[in-house]
């Protein structure tokens, strides 16, 4: 179930990422769905939108990393 717009992705996501990041998590999700729609190409048993999710977390942490806050900001260059 790919996501078309930032609106329509899960509330923990929406809530706590900054537009931007949303918008890498969105592309990052809907990139993996298509690339894991098959089973082989999962580790494991793991379902297609889990495996999904988890690519999308990590393209998001490669740019944005939590404060001690626990707010999301980008990254130093």
């Amino acid at each position: 179930m790919p996501y078309d717009r930032n609106q329509e992705l899960p509330a923990p996501v929406r809530d706590n990422l900054p537009e931007e990041a949303q918008t890498i998590y969105r592309q990052a999700f809907n990139s993996a769905w298509d690339q894991y729609a098959s089973p082989e190409k999962r580790r494991g048993k793991t379902e297609r939108e889990e495996t999904a999710h988890r690519v999308a977390w990590s393209a998001v942490k490669q740019v944005y990393e939590k404060g001690d806050s626990g707010t999301w900001r980008r990254k130093n260059a």
